[in-house]
């Protein structure tokens, strides 16, 4: 089964460019969209996703945030946001229940310029992961998307120039530590523990992406019970259309 995860920083945009072509050229099983910024209704899919369920999660604020999920399977539950009203206004988490796992869509907000979110932030990211926990009671939990934060210095081009920048300051990196803690496995850094110069978000300025100046933002983390079955975690770097690029993994 191939996983797919994107940001693609406005889905109407990306349909525009390249998505169609995509999803054509990978044929994920399931594709999970993060900062969709539309309602379903507002978008007009292509024919190449004819054959998945589509399951939408949009942020009460028109063209912000959001998350959707396309599934050539039929989940045997959908659940939308984490159960908590503080968090679930904007669209960030869809959670589909399948057979031997939950998969989890997320995408995480963002501390902002001078850390001024970080408060917020840090709630979020500790009723996110009691979320994925409580999960993990019934069966093994897959959770994938932005989750904006770069773990370790590897994870991007500058982390000196960027200590304390929002995405790796010291309490978003000790959160992502608290994840692993809890058993949850980061499945790129699984399969590529030293690989340098892998990322999947470039700044538009300064032409960035051509330089490879980016960061590590986007995860599939898994169950240790579910490490044995990924078979592949990439980044698909040369995927244009956002300033994301898709990841995925492979697991039987």
């Amino acid at each position: 089964m191939l996983i797919i995860s994107w940001n693609v920083n406005g889905v109407r945009a990306v349909i525009k460019k390249n998505f169609a072509e995509f999803v054509s050229e990978h044929q994920p099983d399931i594709l999970c969209l993060q900062e969709t910024k539309a309602r379903a209704e507002q978008v007009d899919l292509p024919l190449e996703l004819a054959d998945y369920r589509s399951y939408w999660n949009s942020a009460e604020k028109p063209g912000y945030s959001g998350t959707a999920i396309f599934s050539k399977h039929e989940p045997l539950k959908i659940s939308y946001g984490i159960g908590i009203e503080q968090h679930d206004s904007e669209g960030r988490v869809i959670t589909a229940e399948f057979d031997d796992f939950h998969l989890v869509t997320v995408y995480t907000p963002n501390s902002q310029n001078e850390l001024r979110r970080l408060s917020y932030r840090q709630q979020w990211d500790a009723d996110f992961l009691h979320y994925c926990k409580d999960l993990e009671l019934s069966k093994p939990v897959i959770f994938c998307g932005d989750l904006n934060v770069a773990h370790q210095e590897i994870d991007l081009a500058r982390p000196k120039q960027n200590r304390n920048s929002a995405g790796f300051s010291d309490e978003e990196r000790a959160n992502f530590d608290n994840m692993t803690a809890e058993g949850f496995v980061d499945t790129f850094r699984h399969f590529y523990p030293d690989k340098t110069d892998a990322y999947s978000w470039w700044s538009y300025r300064a032409g960035a992406r051509g330089k490879n100046i980016g960061w590590r933002l986007d995860y599939f983390c898994v169950s240790n019970s579910l490490v044995e079955r990924v078979k592949g975690a990439e980044i698909l770097s040369d995927v244009l259309g956002s300033d994301h690029c898709p990841v995925t993994l492979e697991i039987s």
